[in-house]
């Protein structure tokens, strides 16, 4: 299936590492010219270079995304050096702590806000304007505060986003914009947040764990083999970027293997 992502312009937040990392590659492995940005520039300089292997024309910058003035700066300079904006990946967030109000409001709803305001004269030029937001499973279903940081204030604003977004994407379908959100349940990888629960606190992660019903055949049969990838999670945001999901908007893609039960009418 080509998802029709050659040539395509394409900013993700929060992209030196984490699930950004594995949607900036993806979206670079199909073709797309990428710019990403992330707080620290020696992490973004190496993922610049890890991204290069995919042939395509990459860029990336140190910037602060609950910094209103400095993502605008980092927006307009990146659709300059890839010559436009096709799709914007709101990605970045204050992490997973349930007591952090004003950094969750700052960076992951203005953060997202700020991101799509700067990026709209530019998807408004672009014949296949995406919008594709990082929330979690924690918006859709109110979990109990676990020995770690959880719901809270992260939940509260990830919930935010999905009405944000469903509105957003209501209010910019004349242009041809959409909006998507893919809402990661517990997701494993190498150095993320649950790696470090699982070193930290084994049982609270072996629950969390056998909470997720899906079984995979081809994934390890591990406790961390039973929750998903971070290249699970890009592959949805991809789709939902590309021209190849034309026609879906206003959506939310919860990809946790079943872990949240809720019926999504």
């Amino acid at each position: 299936m080509d998802l029709g992502l050659q040539g395509k312009k394409a900013l993700v937040t929060a992209a030196s590492q984490g699930i950004g990392n594995f949607i900036a590659n993806t979206l670079a492995s199909e073709g797309a010219d990428v710019a990403i940005c992330a707080r620290t520039a020696e992490r973004v300089d190496a993922a610049v270079e890890g991204l290069k292997a995919h042939g395509t024309n990459v860029c990336g910058a140190a910037c602060d995304v609950g910094d209103g003035d400095a993502l605008k700066a980092w927006v307009e300079a990146s659709a300059a050096e890839l010559g436009g904006v096709d799709i914007y990946v709101s990605n970045a967030s204050a992490g997973g702590g349930g007591t952090l109000w004003n950094e969750h409001f700052a960076i992951d709803m203005m953060g997202t806000v700020n991101g799509v305001d700067a990026a709209l004269p530019f998807l408004t030029e672009s014949e296949s304007g995406s919008v594709v937001i990082i929330s979690t499973s924690a918006a859709v279903e109110a979990f109990p505060p676990p020995p770690a940081t959880s719901a809270g204030a992260y939940g509260a604003m990830k919930a935010a986003l999905l009405n944000y977004s469903a509105f957003a994407a209501q209010q910019h379908a004349p242009a041809g914009i959409r909006f998507n959100v893919v809402s990661p349940g517990p997701t494993y990888f190498e150095g993320g947040p649950w790696h470090n629960i699982e070193q930290a606190m084994p049982p609270f992660f072996e629950m969390i764990a056998n909470g997720i019903p899906l079984r995979s055949k081809t994934k390890p049969d591990t406790l961390a083999g039973q929750m998903g990838t971070g290249q699970e999670v890009a592959n949805v945001a991809a789709f939902l970027a590309s021209p190849a999901s034309s026609h879906t908007t206003g959506t939310n893609v919860v990809v946790d293997g079943g872990f949240t039960r809720r019926v999504a009418f």
